[in-house]
């Protein structure tokens, strides 16, 4: 059994065929599936698509950095409502990203701040998302750090030394498509990492990974990852999925 512990099935780009996503995905053994938000514009869709599918998809409430704009407290006021009337599995996806757009850093920086602190307050493990980032990352997560604090660093590009010090701060590290790209080099990285401090993941609709890359990605291809894993740990993609899913099950607590 794998679980997919980053995917946005519920998005516009799958809402002419969901059910066969989520179809294609429970016959292929992903179980459940982990819903992280974006934005106020995302809540419903992923609500309905969790109240659809009470038993496989988990729902986390939290505002993505690049939706951090002028409205930005308003934003957070909504994810704040959120949390006090439904049951969470997680706050995310949350972070910084430089990639795209710094005009809001500070907003940014702000928001991650927060969304770090409501997440210890409540017991619930963040997912972080880094773009071009890592530096601004660590500092907050370094000075929030706690026993309350944990969490997988999303859709990991890093190096092995901050692979290493995510892993000292008890954070899991999420593996996506990227792995099987040719030049990235993140294989040679989770080569390095013991299988239990990691998470599969594939941040569906996109990073589809080889062989379809390029193409809209779903979380049935989860196990192109697993088996990428599998042959960089000489093991075999059960017994990545035995590890991986232990390990989403109690981070997530589903």
């Amino acid at each position: 059994m794998f679980v997919d512990t980053h995917s946005h099935i519920y998005s516009p780009e799958f809402n002419i065929d969901r059910t066969e996503v989520v179809n294609r995905a429970t016959t292929s053994g992903i179980k459940k599936i982990v819903l992280p938000n974006i934005d106020s514009s995302s809540i419903k869709p992923m609500l309905d698509l969790s109240a659809s599918y009470p038993n496989v998809c988990y729902p986390l409430i939290g505002l993505h950095p690049t939706s951090v704009k002028e409205d930005f407290r308003n934003e957070l006021e909504i994810v704040r409502f959120w949390l006090d009337r439904h049951q969470f599995f997680g706050i995310g996806e949350i972070g910084l990203d430089l990639f795209w757009d710094q005009t809001f850093v500070e907003e940014q920086t702000e928001v991650f701040r927060v969304q770090l602190q409501w997440a210890k307050e409540r017991k619930l493990p963040v997912v972080i998302h880094v773009r071009d980032s890592f530096e601004e990352v660590f500092e907050e997560v370094g000075k929030a750090a706690d026993e309350n604090l944990r969490g997988v660093f999303h859709s990991f590009t890093g190096t092995l030394k901050q692979a290493e010090q995510i892993i000292n701060w008890g954070f899991k590290l999420g593996v996506n498509g990227i792995v099987t790209f040719k030049n990235a080099g993140v294989d040679k990285v989770i080569a390095q990492i013991d299988p239990k401090h990691l998470l599969l993941e594939t941040d569906s609709p996109y990073l589809a990974p080889v062989p379809f890359r390029g193409k809209r990605n779903e979380s049935a291809h989860i196990i192109q990852v697993a088996a990428k894993v599998a042959e960089l740990h000489n093991t075999t993609p059960e017994e990545i999925a035995e590890i991986t899913t232990k390990n989403a099950e109690e981070m997530f607590g589903i």
